[in-house]
């Protein structure tokens, strides 16, 4: 593809990873036209980009991409070169009380968004439309192997089952209709700007406030963990240089298990809150596991590797460490985001649809 003025829609660019994604492209890319689309739910900030937010090459729009006719307006008013799509329901325990959002957001937007493409990109010359995943759709490990391209899928829970739909999906409008696209399945991210209902962020601020730190059944549930900003530079260069039609996963290279991960990042925080060494592992609470917890995620990123020259730039304790010294430094963004008070505020200049 072409890198002169591109007009690109990134869906869910308010959130976590999406942000990340919005600010690398706009700041890389000064003569691409990025189109942050996000509907503000609880987990999209549009405080997490008010660095490019007056970028002349940057603009937001409001919209949830379960409406088909919004999104078909949309389409055909910037006639958009590329999509990249991050937009979905993504918390694992949310999908286990209300499965149908993940439905409707990560199945029926997926399709919405589809549909509006093909209904302007014509013969689909110099398009392309990525999808970005999880590895959570090909299912559980065992204590050894890694999940690659051709692991069969096997999702274990409504947001995977909604994750492995629409990757599905996508590849039936690639067959079946000729429509560029690729995929990626990356592993579990970590940090800055994260909603602090995922495991690092939610354990920062609860050891920061000597709050209890909630661990599912026995703590020895293995993931592969990527920071975010490599997780970006990744999709970068997918959509730039990646095979149309392929998959690519996207992994940290960082395994553990959760319970290793919690007590290094308590010994951590003690050591930059200057606290007694060991003070933070006392807050440690076992819970009632999770339904359905799959023991271990674990990616071989050796195809992003050996074909496109990607590599991760951070890992372990340094990782860590740099995501909590963010957080402690950022710590009225954290309050605003578990008070509400954001929602609230961009609520006002951004009316509902």
């Amino acid at each position: 593809m072409s890198n002169k003025n591109k007009t690109l829609l990134v869906t869910g660019g308010a959130g976590f990873i999406g942000s990340h994604l919005v600010r690398l492209l706009v700041n890389k890319y000064p003569d691409y036209r990025i189109v942050n689309l996000d509907k503000l739910t609880y987990a999209g900030n549009l405080a997490n980009l008010k660095d490019i937010e007056h970028k002349e090459n940057y603009s937001f729009i409001k919209g949830d991409i379960v409406d088909a006719v919004f999104l078909d307006e949309l389409f055909a008013t910037h006639q958009f070169d590329g999509v990249i799509h991050l937009a979905a329901e993504s918390h694992v325990d949310r999908s286990i009380t209300d499965p149908m959002s993940f439905i409707n957001t990560n199945i029926i937007g997926t399709v919405n968004l589809l549909n509006a493409a093909r209904k302007v990109w014509g013969d689909f010359t110099d398009k392309l439309f990525y999808h970005v995943s999880t590895d959570e759709v090909y299912g559980s490990l065992g204590e050894t192997g890694f999940f690659t391209e051709e692991t069969a899928y096997d999702p274990r829970s409504p947001y995977s089952a909604s994750k492995a739909s629409s990757d599905h999906l996508v590849r039936a409008y690639h067959h079946t209709y000729g429509m560029p696209i690729v995929i990626s399945n990356c592993s579990n991210n970590y940090g800055s700007f994260q909603f602090p209902e995922k495991l690092i962020p939610l354990f920062i601020n609860n050891i920061k406030h000597k709050k209890a730190l909630p661990v599912y059944g026995d703590g020895k549930y293995t993931r592969d963990w990527l920071w975010v900003e490599d997780h970006a530079t990744a999709i970068d260069l997918i959509y730039h240089q990646g095979k149309v039609g392929d998959t690519y996963n996207i992994g940290g290279n960082n395994e553990w298990k959760n319970i290793d991960l919690i007590h290094v990042l308590c010994d951590l925080m003690d050591e930059l809150l200057d606290r007694p060494k060991g003070d933070s592992r006392n807050l440690i609470t076992y819970v009632k596991d999770r339904a359905g917890h799959d023991r271990r995620y674990a990616i071989d990123a050796s195809k992003l590797m050996n074909e496109l020259g990607w590599e991760p730039t951070i890992q372990s304790t340094e990782g860590l460490k740099t995501t909590a010294q963010w957080y402690l430094a950022n710590m009225d963004w954290m309050e605003n985001i578990t008070s509400g008070d954001y929602q609230k505020y961009y609520q006002e200049q951004y009316a509902e649809r």
